[in-house]
């Protein structure tokens, strides 16, 4: 979701890409179309022109395809009124999906789910499950996966409203004390499709520790057993946590819960399949990196130094874009924020390697000039991506 009030943040690298292609809508159409980004290899060469097949290979993207119920042009103001309206989004981000092809796609901010997303991705090859936030929320988080790549064996929903119990039973501990927010600017707007007048009622009260944890946030996790020789089975989970950067401690006790849910999770697999699963973990953490979200989530990567306040870290986990080329500039783009928020974290000793990942502009892009969403990106976040190979059992 979009973070506003924050600041632009310059690469700390910038890598070469590759000519995205652009898919039309129509033939007949005169509007821009969206952009279908590449899958780029670790070595720089794209994937399409790779010659000899290098063992069995699958793709996962994860994308914040903005809920529509959020989509209002006094939010997005610098918006080309055509690409707000649902028919034109709809068609654009399916478009983009379609022409992704990933084995499994995490997408946040579904909201149309029943109506739209599910007959239509089923069309295009895609089985998925689904999970909608809780309280008043529309949208949701889900998990579609291709018939021919993957079978599903098990899945679990995640409701991180289950702090509040679990606060009650002195489970969690407040960690406001490590609270740093995720933008520089303290003084931070709502989120969109919260408008101020509703703001007190959103947040209530902020001592109060159940009223702070009842964000109405989602998650879902599910099993798959890959239609390839080996029979992997890769643990799946698609996340999208709380905004506000005032609330950091609120999203790191959402962190540790993903974690410690997708560590049951995990040893519930292992036993009942008798096997070894790997781990993916997508989504919009709604955190920049270095932040003590990401912190926490990457603490099991030997290169980043454990916090002192920070519990240990139940699964081991290293982000890809960071493994591969250095995390973006960017995933999120508006004008008043404009930074990385979204994420895909893998086990690193599990039986998969990030071989590529799915390439992203650059901050002079000119099809990011003036922020998102546009006619080149039905979303005001982009996609991101990888591509893992199976090194075996």
């Amino acid at each position: 979701m979009l973070l506003k009030g924050g600041v632009f943040v310059l690469p700390r690298f910038s890598p070469s890409f590759s000519i995205s292609s652009r898919i039309r809508l129509s033939k007949m159409s005169t509007a821009a179309a969206p952009i279908i980004p590449k899958f780029i290899s670790v070595e720089g060469v794209d994937i399409n022109s790779r010659s000899i097949p290098d063992g069995f290979r699958f793709s996962l993207v994860s994308y914040n395809i903005l809920a529509q119920v959020y989509v209002k042009s006094s939010l997005f103001p610098h918006s080309p009124s055509p690409c707000l309206k649902w028919k034109a989004r709809s068609q654009a981000i399916l478009t983009v999906l379609r022409n992704l092809g990933a084995d499994f796609l995490c997408l946040q901010e579904v909201d149309e789910y029943d109506s739209f997303y599910k007959g239509n991705m089923d069309s295009n090859g895609y089985s998925s499950i689904y999970v909608q936030r809780s309280g008043q929320k529309h949208d949701g988080c889900g998990i579609f996966y291709k018939h021919n790549s993957a079978e599903l064996v098990l899945e679990e929903k995640i409701e991180y409203n289950d702090l509040v119990d679990l606060n009650d039973d002195g489970s969690y501990s407040n960690d406001r004390h490590c609270d740093t927010p995720a933008s520089a600017n303290s003084d931070a707007e709502p989120k969109k499709g919260s408008s101020p007048q509703n703001t007190t009622e959103e947040r209530g009260d902020p001592n109060d520790p159940r009223v702070r944890l009842k964000r109405d946030c989602v998650g879902i996790m599910a099993a798959f057993r890959l239609k390839d020789p080996s029979h992997h089975l890769v643990i799946v989970a698609n996340t999208h946590l709380y905004w506000d950067p005032e609330w950091a401690d609120v999203k790191l006790a959402q962190a540790k819960y993903l974690l410690s849910r997708l560590a049951q999770f995990k040893t519930v697999v292992s036993d009942k399949f008798e096997c070894t699963p790997s781990v993916l973990v997508a989504g919009d953490f709604n955190s920049t990196p270095g932040d003590k979200v990401y912190q926490y989530l990457v603490s099991g990567n030997s290169s980043v130094p454990q916090l002192e306040c920070l519990d240990g870290l139940p699964i081991p986990l290293c982000s890809v874009y960071d493994f591969t080329r250095g995390e973006p500039p960017f995933t999120n783009c508006t004008p008043d924020f404009t930074n990385t928020l979204d994420y895909i974290f893998f086990s690193p000793s599990g039986h998969i390697k990030p071989v590529s990942f799915l390439e992203l502009p650059e901050p002079d892009s000119s099809d990011v000039a003036g922020g998102l969403p546009n006619h080149h990106h039905p979303s005001d976040h982009l996609p991101i991506g990888a591509e893992f190979k199976v090194t075996g059992e």
